[in-house]
């Protein structure tokens, strides 16, 4: 049993901000001030030193940082390879031992596997040497569809070892999103898996896998023997994971790469048109992750880490395989739904496992307060001492129920902002330094500066809105490129000019002190009778009524206005729709923000629609309300909720 620790302590003067304790910066890897001092002067002797106490090298840079707009490189001709990091170096030493990966199954009756850093070791070098036999080389996209399972893992590192750069395509996505990113990437390789488990049922991926190969390069197909279907295996093609590891070499030498050689090609989701391949290299993608992941998470060699993400997206490259291995950490992974059998499922998996820091998504949050408050009740949740979100902007009530139901009032809240295109997590506070507010994401990562810019270029005072940016020396593991499409990478330098990368987020510069809140995408800003609302902030508006457990809002084009939000509001059980309650959730936004702000509808619905990363499709939302084609609903977790939804807006589409 653990013994609650007080994590943080109240403001004095602010009920609504926390600081860390005595006993946690006594604990903290950062706790010093100075540390930002330092970055600020030099950001590029910080990052290379940071790079030399982080990482091994086979050969040192000659240049830090060069920048020759818009393009930017880190650690001129350093020689490292990744899977050596994460691996080889922590098996020289006591670590051999210690648990790297907790894979936890969502059959509750299946047993969970274990995997040490020596296990690790084995499997990768063994499945590297698989890659090699299949004729991958140096430089060739190997494709990788797995689900949740430590095979994703393996693959990645393997890659990696190898020197082939990888492209990781989100389980559940269909076919055909597998087929144009493959086709894209020009892959040789795929790897798949016969299924897995999804609210106890088995999901056939092989049937996925092999419309995803058609009309593509790929040449060979190995298959991960998950759950045991029944599946179609071309001979020639296909090969069983198993089966080709039966006489695979144990160890293969790892690939020495160029610091800017590409280490992966991540697809962003497709939702907005033909999907872009965003592309990180070898040597600062991986100091970046491994600083961000040691101090963001103060991971210490006795914590359990679990980040929910998919690894189909960023945060599950970079927080739930690299930035952990690389710092030696033991991480959790978890197959299935959080609510199989029931709705404590992820509470029952902190508890048995003793998780110390956990690191999920507000959409996630904000679905647990919809369950409510006794399913994590019913379970000890003592161990963790740092939490994390991801994904979006946090409104305030779910920050405040994350914080005292999962954290029981005690453990900071870190707010990590960032971008498939920034590689890790570049605004948060530190666990050791704070503040913790609600809503108030932080400051600049150490050695990394953003700025909040008006539409003319001008920074904004405190307390102003606008456009966030960030500005060079850009943080070490930034994308280099889109795969195949560089015009499109020149697009992030073209808004403010090449010495700005532009966010496509808008921010509001809290304080003076430098911390920063996210508002949201500026493709999510509205036009109301020519005011500027983003609709992230009348989100949190709204879901700040007692009533309210989650709140998406969307334009409509109006004929007098320009433009109208349309607010989607999913209420708690206890709450009943009514004419009553729209017209005090208008009434509460007028308090909250003003008259401009009113939505012009409220559709109450008791789903909205969401990927199985938990983020909700506000694409398929602004179709609704624009009587618009809703597209492809194949991604999402809840597809039924679509159908719903149309009936309640009116759709006629």
């Amino acid at each position: 049993m653990f013994k609650p620790v007080m994590w943080v302590r109240k403001d004095t003067q602010n009920d609504n901000m926390f600081w860390p304790s005595d006993e946690f910066k006594k604990k903290a890897w950062v706790k010093d001030e100075s540390l930002y001092t330092e970055a600020t002067k030099d950001p590029a002797a910080f990052w290379a030193k940071l790079a030399r106490e982080g990482l091994e090298w086979f050969k040192e840079w000659d240049e830090t940082y060069q920048w020759k707009p818009p393009y930017y490189k880190w650690f001129l001709n350093a020689k490292l390879n990744v899977s050596f990091n994460a691996l080889d170096r922590h098996i020289k030493t006591w670590r051999r031992n210690k648990a790297a990966i907790i894979w936890v199954p969502e059959p509750p009756n299946e047993k969970e596997r274990v995997l040490t850093y020596f296990d690790l070791y084995r499997e990768v070098n063994r499945f590297a040497s698989v890659l090699k036999s299949l004729g991958v080389k140096k430089g060739d996209r190997v494709g990788i569809y797995l689900p949740m399972i430590p095979e994703v893992q393996i693959a990645m590192l393997a890659c990696t070892r190898i020197g082939a750069i990888h492209s990781v395509v989100f389980s559940a996505f269909s076919g055909k999103s597998l087929q144009e990113r493959m086709v894209d990437a020009e892959a040789k390789v795929l790897v798949t898996s016969d299924g897995y488990y999804r609210r106890g049922k088995q999901i056939n991926l092989k049937v996925e896998a092999d419309k995803g190969v058609e009309g593509t390069s790929i040449e060979k197909v190995v298959v991960v023997k998950r759950v045991g279907l029944n599946v179609n295996m071309v001979e020639g093609r296909d090969y069983w994971w198993h089966e080709l590891l039966e006489n695979a070499d144990n160890y293969c030498e790892p690939e020495p790469r160029d610091s800017e050689d590409p280490i992966f090609i991540l697809y962003t989701s497709g939702t907005t048109g033909k999907p872009k391949g965003v592309e990180h290299h070898t040597g600062g993608y991986a100091v970046q992750a491994y600083w961000t992941t040691k101090w963001d998470f103060d991971l210490h060699d006795e914590d359990v880490f679990w980040c929910t993400a998919d690894i189909g997206w960023i945060t599950g490259h970079t927080y739930g395989c690299y930035g952990p291995l690389l710092v030696g950490a033991t991480m959790l992974e978890y197959e299935g739904a959080p609510n199989h059998p029931q709705q404590d499922r992820w509470w029952s998996i902190v508890e048995t496992y003793g998780v110390t820091v956990f690191y999920t998504a507000p959409t996630a949050i904000r679905m647990f307060m919809q369950w409510g408050e006794n399913w994590p009740s019913k379970h000890n949740l003592d161990s963790i001492r740092i939490l994390g979100t991801v994904g979006e902007p946090i409104n305030e009530e779910a920050w405040l129920w994350y914080f005292n139901k999962i954290g029981g009032g005690r453990c900071p809240v870190i707010d990590t902002w960032w971008q498939t295109e920034t590689g890790g997590t570049l605004i948060n506070s530190l666990p050791g330094i704070g503040p913790f507010i609600p809503t108030v994401a932080g400051r600049s990562f150490p050695g990394t500066s953003h700025d909040i810019l008006d539409e003319t270029g001008k920074p904004v005072p405190p307390g102003e809105g606008g456009y966030l940016v960030q500005t060079s020396p850009f943080a070490p593991g930034m994308l280099r490129n889109i795969w195949k499409n560089p015009e499109r990478y020149k697009e992030y330098f073209r808004v403010y000019g090449e010495e700005y990368y532009y966010t496509s987020d808008g921010a509001r510069r809290w304080d003076e002190f430098g911390n920063i809140r996210l508002t949201g995408r500026v493709d999510d800003v509205m036009k109301v009778a020519g005011h500027r609302l983003s609709t992230a902030e009348l989100e949190n508006a709204i879901t700040s009524h007692e009533a309210v457990v989650e709140c998406a809002v969307v334009a409509s084009p109006h004929d007098i206005k320009g433009e109208v939000p349309i607010a989607f509001v999913t209420l708690k059980k206890e709450t009943e729709p009514s004419d009553q309650l729209k017209k005090e959730l208008i009434k509460h936004v007028d308090a909250t923000i003003g008259p401009t702000a009113r939505p012009d509808r409220i559709i109450f619905s008791n789903e909205l629609p969401k990927t199985r990363s938990g983020k909700i499709m506000r694409r398929i939302l602004k179709s609704l309300v624009r009587n618009q084609p809703v597209g492809d609903t194949t991604t999402l977790m809840n597809p039924e909720s679509v159908q719903q939804l149309k009936e309640e807006v009116g759709f006629k589409g």
